[in-house]
């Protein structure tokens, strides 16, 4: 069988595979950010039980690795009487692995926020869920975006494991195209600039949420070093 060239039905069908690397991106981001919340409100609450389970969570999918995870959703479910299937056991691992991460970092933006502002809620009468709800988490915002953006990058790349459970995704569908082409430069190519493509935007959207939000609050770094210092009133001449 001869090798087939790399043109233009070779490069749609890399770019047209990208859309499940988004799709499982999306399930991360969004199933991962809601149980991330939670992971979070766990970490800094009162209960001493929750925050134990919590951090028991995070260790768990923090110090194992994704493909690991994966593997063990895939294959090793059908022993516990649950046979998903490819796309179901990369969403699931996807998802409870981003929850870990997004908890953590959440966790440590809550933190981030002065211990006075808990006591001023708790001084008003508000329990912890109103309190972190309604004043702590507006705050935390602004320093959540940078993390936050930066593990959503990490995640679009790490999809890439998904391959090797048969998800024909970006990178997957780059190594069957490889194979009847044999030429790796072009393909893998191709694929590189299709991430950088997919993830680029992530950070130009954090850059500009952040500036939006420090110039509402009138806090940005940048403006700190435009204000001009405020001269010093002159003192009135002493009378020999």
């Amino acid at each position: 069988m001869g090798l087939r060239e790399f043109g233009w039905n070779e490069l749609y069908f890399l770019l047209f595979s990208a859309r499940w690397t988004l799709l499982l991106s999306l399930m991360a981001f969004f199933g991962g950010g809601v149980l991330g919340l939670l992971v979070a409100a766990l970490r800094v609450a009162p209960n001493r039980f929750a925050r134990q389970a919590a951090i028991v969570w995070i260790r768990a999918f923090q110090g194992t690795p994704t493909l690991v995870q994966l593997l063990i959703m895939y294959y090793g479910a059908s022993f516990l009487g649950f046979r998903p299937d490819a796309w179901l056991a990369a969403s699931l691992t996807f998802t409870l692995g981003s929850s870990a991460f997004f908890g953590e970092i959440w966790r440590g933006c809550i933190q981030s926020i002065g211990v006075g502002q808990w006591d001023g809620a708790k001084a008003l009468g508000f329990r912890f869920p109103a309190t972190l709800w309604l004043i702590i988490l507006p705050q935390a915002v602004r320093p959540m975006i940078g993390p936050t953006i930066g593990y959503m990058v990490q995640i679009i790349k790490g999809t890439s494991v998904a391959s090797l459970i048969g998800i024909a995704e970006l990178t997957r569908t780059a190594v069957m195209v490889n194979t009847v082409t044999f030429e790796p430069v072009r393909v893998f190519g191709t694929v590189a600039l299709a991430y950088f493509v997919m993830c680029w935007p992530l950070s130009l959207l954090a850059e500009r949420v952040t500036r939006g939000i420090d110039a509402k609050r009138g806090t940005g770094i940048a403006d700190i070093f435009r204000k001009k210092a405020t001269p010093r009133p002159s003192l009135p001449a002493t009378a020999v």
